[in-house]
């Protein structure tokens, strides 16, 4: 009984060193957040989100250069977040900018709608 204790003890201390350093360690490299920060930006570029939103486009580009200089110093957890918001960021950009020009279009079909109606009114 008393090896029993011994090695439950020496597995217990072993089990929380290793909770502990995993806590303070820096994780791993976020690469796959950093691919994907990337494509959200390119994302919402190619919906034209430095025309209709180019201040949270901005925003998420320079979470990624931070982000970049943060993997660097080998800060991953730091960077992991910046990288999530960069995406949220874009992502964001992304939809209003659709959004944008959903309305533009809308409105451009009611300029039309009007214009219609009011041909019909001179014809009666």
């Amino acid at each position: 009984m008393n090896k029993y204790n011994s090695t439950l003890r020496a597995a217990s201390i072993l089990g929380i060193a290793l909770a502990v350093g995993g806590c303070a360690s820096s994780g791993e490299r976020p690469d796959a957040e950093l691919q994907t920060a990337e494509a959200s930006i390119q994302q919402a570029v190619s919906a034209d989100a430095r025309e209709f939103d180019p201040v949270l486009l901005n925003q998420a580009q320079n979470r990624v250069a931070d982000a970049e200089e943060l993997i660097e110093q080998e800060k991953y957890v730091e960077a992991e977040r910046l990288l999530e918001k960069a995406s949220v960021d874009a992502q964001l950009a992304g939809a209003r900018s659709e959004t944008a020009k959903a309305q533009q279009a809308v409105a451009e079909i009611n300029q039309n709608i009007d214009a219609l109606r009011e041909q019909m009114e001179q014809r009666q």
